[in-house]
Parts: structure tokens; sequence; C-alpha cells
């Protein structure tokens, strides 16, 4: 058993991720494999990074990095459910994972992006940087979606397509794929600093 966090990035009134995110969680759930854990960084509510020390010390000073700490350490795989905003990556979510570092390290994560023509990729760009730096594994698989709104019925409902099912299926497999050594690695004490 792996436990999978998806996080749903948007903030926004009245957006759309939410729509994507309970799709790609169902789809996770559908697997006895995954213990799923979504996150709403709405809900979450993060504000901007105020830890004094750098976040590889894990000296928090503020409950709310400890709860996020708490929600992220046990983890073993991630999903990022993410728009794209001005040709990179939303604020909230390099603000989530600004907060911490050791947490993150030696995990896979993939992402599923929305958005217009560009299907939110460009943003993704930045997002396989950041993580890469973090020590996590970006899956090369990933679901993207052009002109997503198309797809959401009147009660908010996403329904995937074949190709953007095909897409899930391909990313939950590799995800899984990478859960299982790295999970390991960790286990063994890989270095984290």
């Amino acid at each position: 058993m792996h436990k999978l966090m998806i996080i749903t990035v948007s903030t926004r009134e009245g957006r759309k991720g939410d729509s994507l995110a309970r799709w790609i969680e169902g789809e996770a759930r559908q697997d006895s494999e995954w213990e799923v854990v979504p996150v709403d960084l709405k809900t979450l509510a993060l504000p901007m990074l105020n830890e004094p020390e750098h976040p590889r010390l894990k000296h928090y000073r503020f409950e709310h990095t400890r709860q996020w700490s708490a929600l992220v350490e046990p983890i073993d795989a991630f999903i990022v459910v993410t728009p794209e905003y001005n040709f990179s990556a939303p604020p909230s979510i390099v603000n989530a994972l600004d907060y911490l570092f050791q947490e993150w390290a030696y995990k896979p994560i993939g992402f599923v992006s929305y958005g217009g023509v560009s299907a939110g990729t460009r943003g993704l760009v930045v997002l396989r940087q950041m993580v890469s730096a973090m020590r996590m594994v970006p899956v090369v698989e990933s679901v993207n979606v052009p002109f997503f709104s198309q797809f959401i019925d009147a009660e908010g409902r996403f329904s995937a397509n074949a190709q953007t099912a095909a897409g899930a299926a391909g990313m939950l497999a590799e995800l899984k794929k990478w859960a299982t050594p790295l999970k390991a690695m960790r286990a063994a004490g890989a270095p984290k600093s």
C-alpha cells in the first residue's frame, strides 16, 4: 500500500481545477494499492512562506508549517492538479512546495494540467525544474487537458475522453513503479540534505 497525495492547486473563486482533482482521485481509488489523500490548497490556506530558517533544517516555528509537514512526510507519491498562470506555475503550489524540503525528497510526482490550447504545459516546465531541485522524481507521463471546460458538465463533473483516461492510467502506473523503490531508498536512509 502506498499513500498518494492529490493536490488541488487553484485557489481562485469560480475555479474548475477541483473538478479535475475529483476525477483523478476517482481514477486512483480504483487501485486498492493506493491510499488516496486529497489536499486542497484553498482549504489549506498556507500564508506566504514566513518561516525564518531554511526548510532543509526542519526547524519550524509556526504550527501551519508543522501541520503541512506532518501531512506530506508519510506520503509516497504525489499528483498535482494545476493550471498555468502567465506561462508559469501558480503561486499557491510554489509556496506550498517552498515551505518544506526533506519531506518531498525521493518521492515521485505526476501532474494533471489544464488550460486553453497549451493545456497548462508551460507551467509544468517550471514545476518540473522546481521539484527536481527538491530531489523529487517527476514522472514523464502526465495528463494535459486542453480546452478543459468543455469536459465539465453543469454539475461540475469532469468527464475524460479516451486519450485523457489513457494518460491518467499511464501516469498512475508510472507513479507506482517509482513509489516502491523510492520508499525503500528512504527507509534505507538516503541523504536528505
